[in-house]
């Protein structure tokens, strides 16, 4: 098993290059700064001192040999291990309420026995995430911060322990890498930030051929998910909605209009975040309609 540490990059790219190679079948572990390059470390320090240059730093990017344009990555999240504490943090003009923000704010939280301290008197569980997680995209240079068909700044609480992700690659290698991991986060991220905090995230990484995806895909236990990450929210629900639909067609052998029935009166669209440039949602249907 590798473990990589300290090696960081802030886009996606095919320029990037590779810190490690691994098989199909590995198993990595990924040790990860929060989204602010754990530059917090104190509520004294404020928002104003970010240098934001250095934000959304994911941890690789790692080559998977064997994995080629065309493929998928299935990403399993083995584990996730977080650190004590994390921060939360609101800042002026961004995110859904960012207009109200009259001056930004850092809010130091820590988590124990696997409960989220918000302060004195309010707990609640934790959910660790990953906010950042994705492929070399096709073409060109994405900012961590901005999701994509390639994976990237989704910021999807069901990426998370347990959960398989499936990733279209683009490039020789894929050129995997992941960061931004949350201690707990709400659907649609409003403030902008979830409870970011550094971990330590394990995962096997395998090649999968003979089938292809435009967007990422999701399961667990109970779920299967398509998300789909676009600048105008509408067109992002419709891309993740048709692909789960061209999903159940294919899978359970009915037709459009049957499919669509099925999914208006089982199915559920569901906002991952709502504040990047690009928006992110996803479409959720029970396994026990696929089986």
């Amino acid at each position: 098993m590798k473990t990589i540490k300290d090696q960081v990059v802030y886009s996606f790219s095919k320029e990037n290059q590779p810190v490690v190679h691994v098989n199909s079948g590995d198993t990595v572990v990924f040790e990860t700064r929060d989204c602010f390059d754990n530059q917090i470390q104190h509520e004294e320090q404020g928002i104003d001192v970010l240098d934001w240059d250095h934000i959304n730093p994911v941890t690789g990017p790692v080559y998977v040999e064997g994995a080629q344009p065309g493929d998928i990555l299935q990403v399993k999240i083995d584990k996730i291990q977080l650190e004590e504490y994390g921060v939360l943090a609101c800042v002026p003009d961004n995110g859904v309420l960012g207009r109200d923000v009259k001056q930004g704010q850092v809010k130091r939280v820590r988590i124990k026995d696997r409960m989220v301290h918000f302060n004195d008197h309010i707990s609640f569980p934790c959910n660790p995430m990953i906010g950042v997680i994705g492929v070399a995209p096709a073409e060109g240079e994405i900012p961590c911060g901005e999701p994509g068909s390639h994976g990237g700044n989704m910021d999807n609480k069901t990426i998370t322990e347990g959960a398989i992700l499936y990733l279209p690659v683009y490039h020789e290698g894929a050129l995997f890498a992941l960061g931004d991991v949350h201690g707990a986060m709400g659907d649609g991220e409003i403030m902008v930030s979830g409870l970011e905090i550094p971990a330590k995230v394990t995962v096997t990484l395998s090649v999968l051929k003979g089938e292809t995806i435009e967007n990422p895909r999701l399961e667990n236990d109970f779920f299967y998910y398509t998300i789909a990450s676009h600048e105008n929210i509408e067109e992002a629900i419709y891309m993740a909605t048709s692909d789960m639909a061209k999903l159940l067609m294919r899978k359970l052998n009915m037709p459009f209009n049957e499919v669509g029935m099925l999914l208006s009166a089982a199915g559920n669209l569901q906002f991952c975040q709502v504040v990047d440039p690009k928006r992110t949602v996803r479409m959720e249907i029970s396994k026990s309609i696929l089986k």
